[in-house]
């Protein structure tokens, strides 16, 4: 999934499996399934969602003397332009409070409308 694309549908167990995945930073998929206390047909049908989404990847290897598969969060590959007017990256990016009224927000702006035009 890229960015801009809408958002996957995902039933209650397959957004419980995408957040172990992604808060984990990776699984191996026989301890997925019982980390979210469903059975490996289930398990492995959450998994399948996921991939079809392209939410997560999967690579095999070899875990506690079995095959299994190493799941991971898929990387997304962001568009920096969205934040960029002409040669200004976004004031938004940061921790402070933009002021709508400073000069560099003005200016990134009038770069926006010079880029529409």
């Amino acid at each position: 999934m890229s960015v801009g694309e809408p958002p996957v549908e995902l039933s209650d167990s397959q957004q419980r499996g995408l957040e172990l995945i992604e808060e984990t930073g990776g699984i191996h998929q026989s301890e997925f399934w019982k980390e979210l206390d469903v059975s490996s047909r289930t398990g492995s049908r959450i998994v399948d969602r996921l991939l079809e989404a392209e939410l997560i990847e999967r690579t095999e290897t070899v875990y506690d003397g079995r095959k299994t598969y190493y799941l991971e969060p898929t990387k997304i590959d962001l568009d920096y332009r969205l934040l960029m007017a002409g040669d200004m990256l976004s004031p938004f990016i940061g921790e402070g409070d933009v002021d709508s009224q400073s000069d560099v927000f003005t200016q990134w702006v009038m770069n926006l409308q010079y880029e529409q035009e």
